[in-house]
């Protein structure tokens, strides 16, 4: 099959050659001959009908050139390429790759100079070819004689990849190692915090006052830790131009100096702040979750927060409550009616907790002390609320 295709391009490429040469010949040969008619024009590329029979002549002669020629050509080709391929199979892989470099080089620096000579008269058009072979062969033997220089010009490749790799390993490393050590760091900072069992006060509880008589009395453990933004908050309220927010801040930062010089709680203050955090209960549940402590207040929607969030909560109003003397029905109890109820006839006192009671037609007992015989009793998220009737004398 290679030998048919290999016949066709040399026949056609004589057939080529053969046309060419005639047309060529072909003004000498109307000369000679002088006939008019074969010097008519075709119409057909401005060529005469002599020219026309110098193409078809020189075109036959050349494929039965090719055809006579092609076993000599094909023999010869194979010849040649049995050759190249053992030279190229005595040659080592890198010299051939040296080898095809420098020819892709010098044939590169051909073409450049072949287009600044191609302009010279009569030999401008052959000067690129020229070039072509001496610069290609050149490039070829430059290439593979001076391979192992031209390589060790490059050695520092390999080099910089190794020293890229040490390098992304060394980081990797300092990387791994500094996220153990923080994560160690992290483990200590729980253990401590754990072990200091934090206490975080919130502004309300600071002001209800309370907190300081239960420090005193030694029923909480661990340290209590002021957040500076309650500090601010404190002082803000403080410094407001309203006398009842005035006062109250006021007595919120009297509560924190006598809880750090009576009580017998460490108290600390945290200088953390959360600047993308606006409400001071947010930053506190948020300090309240990094290190891992409880948040005292007496704020029903921040501990409902807190809760939500994970963050446990001690509530002074569910403690005051859970203080509060136990009552029974038909339990009597000693006191003085100060007001009316919300229903007809109702009357209410208070017990010295503050603990609310309702007593059944106690509204005739206006501001008389009276015994009352408890019925009921409420538990509400407001605290405790007891239903009473007067004792029958």
């Amino acid at each position: 099959m290679l030998d048919k295709v290999l016949r066709f391009f040399i026949a056609a490429f004589m057939a080529l050659a053969g046309a060419t040469l005639m047309h060529l010949a072909s003004p000498l040969l109307t000369l000679f001959i002088g006939t008019e008619i074969l010097k008519m024009d075709m119409g057909i590329f401005r060529i005469t009908l002599m020219n026309l029979v110098c193409i078809l002549v020189g075109a036959v002669l050349g494929i039965a050139v090719g055809r006579l020629t092609s076993p000599y050509f094909i023999h010869t080709l194979k010849r040649f390429s049995a050759w190249v391929e053992g030279q190229l199979n005595k040659m080592p892989i890198h010299d051939v790759l040296a080898g095809v470099v420098g020819l892709a080089s010098g044939l590169i620096i051909a073409a450049l100079l072949g287009i600044a000579f191609s302009r010279i008269p009569i030999v401008g058009d052959y000067i690129p070819v020229v070039f072509s072979i001496v610069f290609g062969y050149l490039g070829i033997r430059i290439m593979i004689k001076k391979r192992q220089d031209i390589a060790g010009l490059f050695n520092f490749i390999p080099r910089l990849i190794r020293d890229m790799a040490k390098a992304r390993e060394v980081r990797t490393m300092a990387t791994a190692k500094a996220a153990v050590s923080a994560e160690h760091d992290e483990e200590k900072n729980q253990e401590a915090n754990a072990a200091k069992q934090y206490k975080l006060l919130d502004t309300s509880v600071i002001i209800d006052g309370r907190i300081a008589d239960i420090c005193e009395s030694g029923f909480i453990e661990g340290t209590l830790l002021i957040p500076v933004f309650v500090l601010e908050e404190l002082q803000h309220i403080a410094d407001s131009a309203d006398l009842l927010k005035r006062t109250r801040g006021r007595r919120g930062l009297d509560i924190l100096q006598k809880i750090r010089t009576e009580s017998k709680m460490t108290v600390e203050i945290d200088s953390r702040d959360f600047e993308d955090i606006a409400e001071v209960d947010s930053k506190l549940v948020r300090l309240g979750q990094i290190v891992g402590g409880k948040i005292i207040t007496n704020d029903y929607n921040l501990n409902k927060v807190s809760q939500l969030r994970g963050v446990p909560v001690l509530n002074i109003n569910e403690l005051a409550n859970a203080v509060k003397p136990v009552v029974i029905p038909g339990e009597s109890m000693r006191v003085t009616v100060v007001k009316d109820g919300k229903e007809q006839g109702q009357g209410v006192a208070y017990l010295d907790d503050g603990t609310m009671i309702v007593i059944e037609n106690g509204r005739r007992h206006m501001n008389a002390t009276i015994d009352v015989e408890v019925t009921s009793a409420l538990q509400t998220a407001a605290g405790r609320m007891i239903f009473a009737k007067p004792c029958k004398v």
